[in-house]
């Protein structure tokens, strides 16, 4: 499953997230989604998980839950337009 996680402070790097993800369950990736011309943190990334039941566990548990002084918004990622 595919996972959105905004709100994320700019300080967040990709381990850290991976980190907080491993507790739930197997991370297939993680990607912080960058400013094309700054290449500083726009504030949210991706993040795939091997396990569906893994991943809605991550969404029940951090969506709301605070990290690095902000709240986070995790919930499912919809499908690219």
């Amino acid at each position: 499953m595919n996972i959105y996680v905004g709100n994320l402070s700019y300080k967040v790097r990709e381990n850290d997230l991976r980190e907080v993800m491993e507790d739930y369950g197997t991370v297939d990736s993680v990607k912080i989604i960058k400013d094309r011309d700054t290449g500083k943190s726009k504030g949210f990334a991706f993040i795939e998980m091997a396990s569906d039941a893994d991943a809605q566990k991550a969404i029940e548990e951090l969506n709301g839950a605070e990290y690095e002084g902000r709240t986070m918004v995790v919930k499912e990622a919809r499908p690219k337009a």
